[in-house]
């Protein structure tokens, strides 16, 4: 990989849907030696622009990524010390139990069930989070209602260039337009603005407002999609390591044919692998912005991930680097009327 520790680093940082914070303090940090201008707007969407050079010609590009992290809201303090809590995105009861937990001031927590998990048939409610308090004063130490709390579930490299992680829907993303941005020379012919957007596990709401701000002729979600390559309860033909997956459709956006069209053509033209991508289930921030303003063609750049909405999400790091060089391929694609 190009920057293996930069995407680590993403990874750890906690970025509950609406604390995203402390991802854009890295992000920032690491966007400005090469930004032309560099925003972050009332919502805490970051907005990087690198300038194109056609005149008039040119278009305006908006890749979007997005910050924010699955987790969970503290809604009610028990009196032994239990945290009730709600969703923050959508979190599979299953697959939290019996995890851990962070917030964002570093207590860390166990998720419990009341009951069987089988018969809590995926309903967070039923959970709760043990941080060790005796009793809800004791908790109210440590923990306040409204305190969010993300997964734990440390870096770990696997065979064949795999490797698994917490939040990597959709820091995948983010360290792809990094990596975009840093070899972005200032030679494309298209203004490429680079957006890291907050809230879209809750609804899609960053890349609402900063498309209908910056107003690009074309949009890409850059995201992560789910596998089917393996036993699931989703059907489809993602693969990993089948290279990076060009977005067709998914219930929230049927995209641009021409769009999709074109990212193939750089993809075939550059040699990089990648594969055509429908899901029927889930979505990306490509559908806030094909409805913005009065419509706006987009795709997607997305990357195959087994496990996702869990604390240990596999990915290969080989489509990781396949989704920076169609960014940067598209990026530099010279678009008709």
């Amino acid at each position: 990989m190009r920057e293996e520790g930069l995407l680590k680093k993403l990874v750890a940082a906690h970025g509950v849907s609406g604390f995203e914070k402390n991802v854009r303090k890295i992000i920032e940090e690491e966007a400005a030696p090469y930004a032309d201008e560099m925003t972050v707007d009332a919502i805490g969407n970051l907005i990087v622009l690198k300038k194109g050079t056609d005149g008039e010609n040119k278009k305006k590009l908006m890749f979007a990524a997005h910050m924010d992290e699955i987790g969970f809201m503290v809604k009610k303090i028990e009196a032994d010390g239990r945290l009730k809590v709600c969703n923050m995105g959508w979190n599979w009861a299953g697959s939290a139990y019996n995890e851990r937990v962070e917030f964002q001031n570093g207590v860390n927590g166990v998720v419990g069930c009341e009951g069987w998990i089988e018969d809590a048939k995926n309903d967070v409610g039923k959970l709760f989070i043990d941080i060790g308090a005796t009793s809800a004063e004791d908790a109210a130490k440590h923990v306040k209602l409204g305190d969010v709390c993300g997964y734990f579930g440390p870096w770990i490299d696997l065979q064949n260039d795999r490797v698994s992680s917490r939040s990597l829907d959709d820091r995948i993303g983010c360290y792809q337009l990094l990596e975009a941005l840093k070899e972005n020379d200032g030679t494309y012919p298209n203004d490429v603005y680079y957006v890291f957007t907050v809230q879209e596990e809750v609804g899609c709401r960053g890349s609402k407002v900063t498309a209908a701000r910056i107003q690009p002729d074309f949009g890409f979600a850059v995201d992560i999609t789910p596998a089917h390559d393996y036993p699931c309860d989703l059907q489809g033909s993602n693969t990993v390591d089948g290279g990076i997956g060009i977005k067709i459709c998914d219930p929230s956006v049927v995209c641009d044919p021409d769009l999709a069209a074109a990212m193939e053509e750089c993809c075939e033209r550059d040699g990089i692998k990648y594969q055509r991508e429908v899901i029927d289930k889930g979505g990306t921030d490509a559908s806030s912005m094909n409805l913005s303003n009065w419509g706006v063609k987009v795709s997607g750049i997305v990357t195959v991930v087994r496990y996702p909405h869990a604390q240990c999400s596999v990915a290969s790091k080989k489509d990781i680097e396949a989704g920076v060089d169609l960014m940067k391929a598209i990026s530099a694609y010279e678009f008709k009327d």
